[in-house]
C-alpha cells in the first residue's frame, strides 16, 4: 500500500483498482462493491462518475483521504462505521461505534410489533436497549399514532437515537431513558406497555472472539456479550417485563441461532405469559420470542 505520508495525484481507475486489491488483500468478500462506495464517500463524486470518468485525475489530498478510509476497511473496521451510515426498513440511520450495526434479521422484531399493535388507537411500546434507534424509529414512522419509550445503559447510545428520530421526523414521539434494560420504566412514569420490544445482548462471552473482526473488534461489547451462554439478558426481560405490560400485551424479543429451545422453555415457565411462540426470519431460523401477557397476572400470596 502506499505510504500516506508522499501521496502522488492519481487517475479514479489506477485509485479505484490499488484501493481494490488492497481490499480484495485484506479479504473483504466483496472488494469492488465497497472500494465504490468508499471513494463516492471520500471523493463526493458519484459512482457514475467514478465508473464514466475513469481518466479524472484525483489531487493528493483526495487520494490521502481515500487511503485513510480504504486503510481503515483494511484493518476490518466496519464498513457502515466508516460511511457513518446504514439502511434499515428503507431508513437511512446514523451510526457509530457507539451503537451495534443494524441487522435485516432485526426488521423481524419491527413486524412482529407492528402485528401486535394492529387497530389499536394509542399503542404504547417500549424499546429497550435500543441502540441506533433502528426499531424504535422504524416504528414511529409506520404507526403514526404510537409512542415509543426508547431506553440505554449508553447515554452516547441515546444521542444517536435522538438524531436519527430527528433525521426522520419522529422526535414529537419519542422519549429517551438512559437505564439497564427495565428498572427505570416504573419510576419515569412509562408504563403499562402494549409491547416491549428489545433485541438484547445475546453472544456468549467465550465466542466474542471467534466473531467476525468487524464485530469482535469494533461494535460495542455491551451490545453484544451477554454471560456464559448468551441468555443474561433474556432472563431478566421474561422476569422484568409482565408487571409493565398491559393485560394481553406482548414482549417481543431478538434471539441468536440456537437459542430458541432454550428461551422458550424459560418463558414456558413464567405464569404471567399464556401464550409463547418463536417466528422465523428470512432465513428460516427462529429469531423472535413473541410473549404474550396472560389477561391476569398471577398473585403469590
Amino acid at each position: 500500500m502506499i505510504a500516506q505520508s508522499a501521496m502522488p495525484t492519481l487517475s479514479l481507475w489506477e485509485l479505484r483498482r490499488q484501493a481494490c486489491s488492497a481490499l480484495k488483500a485484506a479479504g473483504i468478500e466483496n472488494p469492488a462493491q465497497e472500494t465504490d462506495w468508499l471513494l463516492v464517500h471520500a471523493l463526493g463524486v458519484s459512482l457514475d462518475a467514478l465508473l464514466l470518468e475513469g481518466d479524472r485525475e484525483v489531487s493528493s489530498l483526495d487520494v490521502e483521504r481515500a487511503w485513510s478510509l480504504i486503510s481503515r476497511r483494511a484493518a476490518r473496521e466496519p464498513l457502515q462505521y466508516l460511511l457513518g451510515t446504514q439502511e434499515f426498513r428503507g431508513l437511512d440511520l446514523v451510526v457509530t461505534p457507539a451503537v451495534l450495526i443494524p441487522r435485516p434479521e432485526t426488521e423481524c422484531l419491527v413486524e412482529e410489533t407492528l402485528l401486535a399493535v394492529t387497530g389499536l388507537r394509542q399503542p404504547f411500546i417500549a424499546d429497550v436497549g435500543t441502540g441506533s434507534g433502528c426499531i424504535a424509529v422504524s416504528i414511529l414512522r409506520e404507526c403514526p399514532t404510537a409512542t415509543v419509550y426508547a431506553s440505554d445503559i449508553s447515554a452516547k447510545a441515546l444521542a444517536i437515537v435522538q438524531g436519527n428520530a430527528d433525521r426522520h421526523g419522529v422526535s414529537l414521539r419519542l422519549r429517551l431513558i438512559q437505564a439497564d434494560l427495565l428498572g427505570a420504566f416504573s419510576a419515569s412514569g412509562g408504563g403499562p406497555f402494549d409491547v416491549i420490544v428489545s433485541n438484547p445482548p445475546y453472544i456468549p462471552a467465550a465466542e466474542l472472539e471467534r466473531l467476525q473482526p468487524e464485530v469482535s473488534r469494533y461494535e460495542p461489547r455491551l451490545a453484544l456479550a451477554a454471560g456464559p451462554d448468551g441468555l443474561a439478558f433474556h432472563r431478566r426481560l421474561l422476569e422484568e417485563a409482565p408487571p409493565l405490560l398491559k393485560p394481553g400485551g406482548f414482549l417481543v424479543l431478538e434471539l441468536g441461532a440456537g437459542q430458541a429451545e432454550t428461551v422458550l422453555r424459560m418463558a414456558r415457565r413464567v405464569d404471567d405469559f399464556d401464550l409463547v411462540e418463536c417466528r422465523n426470519d428470512a432465513a428460516g431460523i427462529e429469531r423472535v420470542l413473541v410473549a404474550c401477557r396472560a389477561e391476569r397476572l398471577k398473585v403469590v400470596l
